[in-house]
């Protein structure tokens, strides 16, 4: 009776806030409409500790509420939060977050696997309650590898220190930062033990890079690839970050350098000035090698410096003989000769197939280009937006959402297709890139919020983002270009626990203190 009461005051406080459009479901309503959806659809074969007959009240209670003129984009957003919290699942060590819904052989214990931890931390930042991601930090860097007989957290390289970091600036927790610092310092120098080379770069097998059968892989040989760089450059700048914070001085002077070793050594060494794009660098083989989606993924860290040769890059983004294709960004260029040729879907295919894991780190990236950077080459907002769309909409199946591992690039055809295992495949993010990107809700140190939307005003003439859990505060962003929506008159509006903050007369930049 209680959780009614409380979902009923929900509704109720939803309503009001959006009383300028009464011929409008109200947010909440959205919201129910699309979980009944998920859950009519759903054989739920298997329950974690959010079943699906308590998934429109941890909803309600957890996630920020969209509300937006492309239906595409969403739905998918609902779907997506609707889809994550399946894969909640308690262990006798505290909450996980599950990659797979059903048991994979090549899991650890719990089916735990690290290969996406960072994607799961940088999506469920947004969560309300954060001790689903606490019990889940911890169970990275205390619990996975014991009682293992081979290694679990190092299974895959991760950008986990990176996530952590940028989990803390949205829910920030002094106290149990300094408490996991000694654990995450000692990681990164277990990483540099296994991985690093004489000349400071790191090496990866690419199935380690949960990318195996790429272009430019190896089970086998020790390749200096962009994507394990470009983590361990992220994990260090995060350190240095961490370190800053706590006034830990010798943990920020320590990963600063390190952070700045790592940048010079990514863009001397594994950008290839013929093709204007990072590549790996393989242990046994010389000559050219092919573009593909891992050369993006120095941007997701804002590694590479704001000089125009490095921006020239992104345009193989919009290239169909480069990474453009009907259903999304292909994870090798498609003028590759051996474009699509290491399999047949019954294994994995990183040669130039979908993959959800890699689309999410490629708009990151492309946020990340627009927003931080004066050098965009040919880069727009608009771009942004016409790919994460489509990203979106290539959520389905036989007329019905689903995210599966990966696509071909023509027909959107899950190439596991209604896979047991590869349903609800909780291994990249959507909510986030709404959120964080599109929208620009961009978390920051202290008491400062910053949006930074990258719509142009004409994309959508409104929308809103409600209940953001951000610094303790509840955060609310409106945008009504006209005025007639939200009867709060023109413009962009931001709310801090029913406070007005901030206003702006245009789809603009915010840097706000609350």
């Amino acid at each position: 009776m209680r959780d009614k009461k409380k979902y009923t005051g929900f509704i109720l406080t939803a309503l009001l806030l959006f009383a300028g459009d009464l011929t409008a479901q109200s947010p909440a309503q959205v919201l129910e409409k699309y979980v009944r959806q998920f859950n009519a659809a759903d054989t739920e074969a298997v329950k974690n500790a959010v079943p699906n007959a308590h998934a429109l009240q941890f909803l309600a209670d957890n996630v920020p509420l969209l509300e937006c003129p492309d239906e595409t984009i969403e739905k998918t957003y609902y779907f997506r939060w609707w889809s994550f919290r399946k894969h909640l699942k308690k262990t006798p060590e505290g909450y996980i977050i599950t990659e797979f819904i059903e048991p994979v052989k090549h899991a650890g214990k719990y089916n735990s696997i690290s290969c996406a931890a960072g994607h799961h931390l940088y999506e469920g930042r947004w969560l309300k309650n954060q001790e689903y991601l606490r019990d889940y930090i911890r169970f990275w860097l205390y619990h996975a590898d014991q009682g293992q007989t081979k290694p679990r957290f190092h299974q895959f390289s991760s950008w986990f220190d990176d996530a952590v970091y940028n989990w803390w600036l949205v829910q920030p927790d002094h106290e149990f930062l300094r408490q996991i610092l000694p654990a995450l310092d000692a990681d990164y120098s277990k990483w540099e033990q296994e991985r690093r080379l004489s000349s400071g770069l790191f090496w990866q097998h690419d199935v380690k890079d949960g990318m195996e059968e790429s272009v430019s892989g190896s089970r086998k040989d020790e390749n200096r690839r962009p994507s394990i760089n470009a983590y361990m450059y992220g994990n260090a700048r995060a350190l240095a970050s961490i370190g800053r914070v706590l006034g830990v001085d010798t943990v920020r002077q320590k990963y600063q350098l390190k952070a700045e070793k790592m940048e010079a050594l990514v863009q001397d060494s594994l950008w290839d000035n013929s093709d204007s794009f990072f590549k790996t660098r393989p242990a046994k083989r010389s000559g050219r090698q092919a573009r593909e989606a891992i050369g993006f993924i120095p941007w997701y860290f804002n590694l590479p410096d704001d000089r125009a040769r490095y921006a020239k890059a992104w345009d193989q983004l919009v290239d169909t003989a480069g990474f453009k294709a009907p259903w999304g960004l292909t994870t090798a260029e498609r003028r590759e000769p051996t474009f699509r040729t290491r399999g047949s879907g019954h294994g994995c295919e990183w040669d130039g197939a979908l993959w959800p894991f890699a689309t999410s780190q490629t708009l990151k990236g492309l946020s990340n280009l627009l927003t931080n950077y004066k050098q965009h080459g040919n880069m727009t907002r608009n771009i942004f937006y016409a790919e994460l769309k489509k990203y979106a909409a290539s959520h389905q199946m036989d007329g019905r959402m689903y995210i599966g591992e990966y696509q071909d690039e023509k027909t959107g055809a899950w190439l596991k297709g209604d896979h047991p295992r590869s349903a609800f495949y909780n291994h990249s993010t959507f909510c986030d890139l709404v959120i964080s990107d599109l929208i620009g809700f961009k978390p920051a140190e202290g008491d400062t919020l910053i949006i930074d939307p990258l719509l142009d005003a004409g994309t959508w003439p409104w929308f809103s983002l409600t209940r953001i859990s951000y610094h303790g505060r509840e955060i609310s962003v409106f945008w009504d270009q006209h005025g007639q929506k939200y009867g709060k008159g023109k413009g962009m509006f931001v709310y801090a626990d029913g406070k007005l903050v901030a206003r702006a007369s245009a789809l603009k930049k915010l840097t706000i203190k609350i």
